[in-house]
């Protein structure tokens, strides 16, 4: 069957609607996925239980969202793009009614897993954007403007989640994002245009199930070798390894489903081109080797007695990743104004060497000098936060293939969460080896040092990305 192509270009006035539409659903998701992160304690102490399982709540959330990010993008082509993030942000409202009432932790689980429905709210929009805006530079900022949210609010949504977890309680986090989902719902009903280039199409169920079944048995596999960094277990570990294992045999179940079906999720010649696995390898390499040094070595060294600087959480936040979040949110409109002109994979490339910079002046300079640490993770901010995450969502993007655009969009999602979760088991295993050696320092310069040569191997990668011709103009 053929599909049908029913895209919406629309005017200047109806693309600054969209974009008042499309930031409310950003913010809200963004807010939704890291406000929760300084209110973990007294989530803890409001629920009687640990921070472990507590943390476990983050996990299922991020693991729930990056599942639903590989095949709602596909999904949204086929059946309206409008009415799936409509349906997003309606789920993300459900699930944090129940969050806000669960009366033990079991039911923040639930509303924890509801919410990350929301998970591809990024790419949906900026495949929404592209659909709307045919213009290359005026897509390239705006693009750049919704994707610098996905760094964070500004530093704002730090701020907010400790102010009111402090003063009204967790719940009123949940509160807050009912609310703030329910405008972004109205927004999107009002502002958006429908749009769905596959329209008449199937949908490739079996090939979702076992897409679905190999990354989830991948980030849980990751999340059982995380425990392992703490104390071994036998148990754990071979835990690990079948899930490994089930995860390969459910992703050659699904090479096999789609080489075979009639209207496959993606067609395997897709998988094979530079186009898509080179993306798919860079985004994962970067995580991995920034992640967890931006939003846990640094904020643990700074914050620790010795050999860090002692400083304490709240100033900690404001030194640190408010700056660096601020910027992502200044630089990001600015680097997807220059990615159609300069090129996307040049900005890109620029943004890695300038990540691998900071993380150099981090790790030799910044452990023994506060202010230097401050330099580096600003420097981190413009070059990755504001740079490097701009163009790895863009590209996800403009080289998706054009006859399934929610394809590579969706699968990017799914490489950011795979690189956040290599991040948190490979950099704290490398902390705890080194550890042992009695050296503190010399442990965390270590751990920054493999941060920084994982993220030149995501530099080498990058020079495999072909150029999204189309998508760019002449200077």
């Amino acid at each position: 069957m053929t599909a049908t192509l029913t895209e919406t270009k629309t005017s200047s006035g109806n693309v600054t609607a969209l974009m008042v539409a499309l930031l409310a659903a950003c913010v809200a998701f963004q807010l939704n996925a890291s406000m929760l992160s300084p209110a973990l304690v007294t989530m803890g102490n409001e629920l009687n239980t640990d921070q472990a399982v507590i943390g476990l709540s983050q996990t299922w959330f991020f693991t729930a969202a990056a599942l639903f990010s590989l095949f709602l993008p596909r999904l949204s082509d086929i059946i309206g793009r409008k009415k799936i993030l409509i349906g997003m942000m309606l789920l993300m409202a459900v699930g944090s009614v129940i969050a806000a009432l669960a009366p033990d932790v079991t039911w923040l689980f639930v509303g924890r897993i509801i919410q990350g429905v929301s998970g591809p709210t990024v790419p949906l929009c900026l495949i929404m954007l592209r659909s709307a805006v045919a213009n290359p530079r005026k897509y390239g900022t705006l693009m750049g403007l919704i994707t610098a949210v996905n760094g964070g609010v500004a530093g704002v949504d730090s701020f907010v989640g400790g102010y009111f977890a402090e003063h009204y309680g967790f719940r009123s986090i949940f509160w807050l994002m009912v609310v703030l989902a329910v405008v972004a719902t109205a927004l999107i009903a009002f502002l958006a245009g429908e749009s769905k280039p596959a329209a008449g199409t199937s949908m490739d169920w079996l090939g979702v199930f076992f897409i679905v079944v190999a990354v989830g048995a991948l980030l849980t596999a990751l999340n059982e070798g995380s425990k392992l960094v703490g104390a071994f277990s036998a148990g754990t570990l071979i835990l690990a390894i079948g899930l490994v294992a089930v995860a390969a045999v459910a992703f050659y179940a699904f090479w096999t489903v789609e080489k075979r079906a009639k209207e496959p999720m993606v067609e395997t010649v897709h998988l094979r081109q530079r186009s898509t696995w080179a993306p798919l390898l860079t985004t994962t390499l970067t995580m991995t080797g920034i992640f967890a040094v931006i939003n846990g070595i640094i904020p643990a060294y700074v914050q620790a007695a010795a050999p860090g600087f002692g400083v304490g959480p709240t100033e900690m936040s404001l030194i640190i990743l408010t700056p660096y979040a601020l910027l992502g949110w200044v630089v990001g409109p600015l680097s997807g104004k220059l990615a159609p002109v300069f090129g996307y994979t040049k900005v890109l490339r620029i943004g890695m060497l300038g990540s691998v910079a900071a993380l150099a002046i981090i790790a030799f300079f910044g452990l023994s000098s506060l202010p230097l640490m401050i330099a580096g993770t600003v420097l981190l901010g413009i070059m990755y936060a504001g740079t490097v995450n701009i163009m790895l969502n863009g590209l996800g993007v403009v080289l998706s293939p054009a006859g399934n655009p929610g394809f590579l969009p969706g699968m990017n999602a799914g490489a950011f969460n795979l690189g956040a979760g290599l991040s948190f088991l490979v950099l704290p295993a490398v902390l705890v080896a080194t550890s042992a050696l009695g050296d503190a320092k010399a442990s965390y310069l270590t751990v920054v040092v493999t941060g920084l040569v994982i993220t030149v191997a995501a530099f080498a990668a990058s020079l495999l990305i072909p150029k999204p011709v189309e998508a760019e103009v002449a200077e």
